[in-house]
């Protein structure tokens, strides 16, 4: 007895169909005089792909399968057709020479699935991972905190396809953006890689992302940013831009060789993070009058000081866009470059020929009203900043010390006579960042009896009595789980407490006997302007930060 397979037979019968298809492509190639091919024997190209939009590939029925430097390989079901030649036109406009070849229907089919891969992000030849506004927005909107992040990235990497390390890194870098995080840390463990976000200065786990996955997405960051890709036993540095809407976000990758796998960190230098306006900075109203009088200066020294990461740049930065006019000639000599302000002559230091020693002497030949050295390392540098100051320059430098006072020993120690540094330095800055609480979710409290001894000693050392707050029986806190608006953490962004010590004749004649940083303190003390941590403090009482935060980042000495 006969026995009947429709299925199987179906299957045949689409088999003969489809070879039908294909056998009548081939002809009519001959016909067109040109080449055919079968995109389900040939790899279709995805970055060959992405140059002609899904929509414009379904009305014209081509699809770019093949893509070598500036070479396009077009599958197309009719030659002949006005649509087809538009787009060539369209290509060829855009550098591209472009080859048809005939394919059948069901070829084209299998083009258009292949845009369902596209992944939002688009990689070019000079390190540019360029997003696209409208996907990345959609990708944004899905993060309503750090938990969504992960799971994006989780998903992700469960993916087998060939696109899936390109998606993975658009996630970790929109969710970057998304949460305004500073750094972006992979931390290979022994059995998987630990990514983790920089938020407001403190470390976040993200996710964690198994070691193959993490060895290909490593492989693509390094071509990006131009780094050697064969070499794993030793550090190395580069950058690489993100375009979102026409925007570069510029990173920098830094790689070192690690335990497990080479460890990197990504650090996202956003223009809208160091676009902050000198007012809104966190300085308190005296100080701010004070610092705004001493940038009008047009000669003198003002430094800043505090460890790395404590926003010196940010203020800096903030001091010379204040300053910046069309009659104002600026040079800033930097190690290296990470923002680019517009009417400012900015030059990179290098080890070799341009540092900032030859680069600040080189930079008063040009005849600048304004310099910025951006950091002040040995007796040569401090030498010839001084003397900038003192031959008609207005100078801005950094020197690492921990607070205002200190800067005074500290320029000493480097050999500078302390009469040069009386007439020289117009003021020293010190400065911390603290996490701002979030505005929509802290919650009111009353300070603890231990809290509430360290307010009233810091209260009762503040000279400038006005500054103390109305109320100082009350304290807000981040609230625990945080919301939405904070990404879960209770803090959203972060503001400068500070302390300032400017040039008078208490400095000026404390200095004749190289004094200490406690005996400038002192000398510093009768000019009103509150420590580090009266500055913290006042901040805690008015509800712009919490007592915890100002904890982790200055010492509140109760002794």
């Amino acid at each position: 007895m006969a026995v009947f397979n429709d299925q199987e037979q179906q299957k045949r019968v689409e088999f003969l169909k489809r070879r039908e298809e294909e056998d009548l492509a081939q002809i009519l190639s001959k016909k067109y005089g040109v080449e055919y091919v079968d995109l389900s024997l040939v790899a279709v190209n995805v970055d060959a792909l992405r140059l002609i939009s899904e929509k414009d590939s379904k009305e014209a029925e081509a699809a770019a399968f093949g893509h070598i430097g500036k070479r396009l390989s077009v599958a197309v079901r009719a030659p002949e057709n006005p649509k087809v030649k538009a787009l060539v036109s369209k290509l060829q406009d855009m550098g591209y020479e472009v080859t048809l070849y005939m394919c059948s229907q069901e070829s084209l089919k299998r083009a258009y699935q292949r845009y369902a891969d596209l992944s939002y992000a688009q990689e070019t030849k000079a390190g540019v991972f360029e997003l696209s506004g409208d996907d990345l927005e959609a990708l944004m909107i899905k993060m309503k905190g750090l938990e969504d992040i992960g799971t994006l990235i989780k998903e992700a990497v469960e993916l087998k396809r060939a696109y899936r390390i390109t998606r993975i890194l658009e996630i970790i870098l929109a969710g970057g953006l998304s949460t305004s995080a500073s750094d972006i840390h992979f931390e290979p463990e022994e059995q998987a890689v630990r990514l983790r976000y920089r938020l407001d200065g403190v470390l976040v786990d993200v996710a964690s992302i198994d070691s193959e996955t993490y060895r290909l997405a490593l492989s693509r960051l390094k071509l990006l940013s131009g780094l050697k890709l064969n070499v794993a036993g030793e550090a190395q540095d580069g950058r690489f831009s993100i375009k979102i809407k026409g925007q570069e976000i510029e990173l920098r990758t830094s790689i070192l060789p690690g335990n497990y796998a080479e460890t990197m960190v990504l650090r996202i230098l956003n223009p809208k993070s160091i676009g902050v306006p000198l007012e809104e900075l966190g300085f308190g109203e005296k100080l701010l009058t004070r610092l705004l009088k001493e940038i009008a200066k047009p000669n003198g020294m003002i430094l800043t000081t505090g460890p790395t990461g404590s926003g010196k740049t940010t203020t800096l930065y903030a001091f010379l866009r204040k300053i910046n006019s069309p009659g104002t000639k600026i040079i800033t000599i930097e190690d290296p470059i990470e923002y680019h302000l517009q009417g400012l002559v900015q030059t990179q230091v290098d080890k070799k020929n341009y540092t900032f020693a030859n680069g600040l002497r080189s930079a008063l030949r040009q005849d600048p009203d304004v310099i910025m050295v951006g950091e002040i390392r040995d007796r040569e540098v401090a030498e010839t900043a001084i003397n900038a100051a003192l031959t008609g320059h207005l100078v801005f430098s950094t020197l690492h010390t921990n607070d205002a006072a200190g800067s005074f020993p500290r320029l000493i120690d480097l050999g500078i006579d302390e009469k040069v540094i009386s007439s020289a330095v117009n003021a020293t800055l010190a400065q911390r960042l603290v996490r701002t609480l979030c505005k929509k979710c802290k919650t009111e409290g009353t300070p603890t009896p231990e809290e509430q001894k360290v307010i009233d000693k810091y209260l009762g050392t503040i000279v400038d009595k006005a500054l103390v707050p109305a109320e100082t029986k009350k304290v807000w806190r981040a609230k625990e789980g945080g919301c939405e608006e904070c990404h879960g953490r209770g803090y959203k962004g972060r503001m400068g407490i500070y302390e300032a010590v400017f040039m008078d004749s208490a400095i000026e004649t404390i200095l004749r006997s190289k004094p200490s940083e406690r005996e400038v303190y002192q000398a510093a003390r009768p000019q009103g302007i509150p420590s580090m941590q009266e500055d913290g403090i006042i901040k805690v009482l008015r509800g712009l930060t919490s007592m915890e935060e100002l904890k982790r980042v200055v010492d509140l000495d109760t002794q």
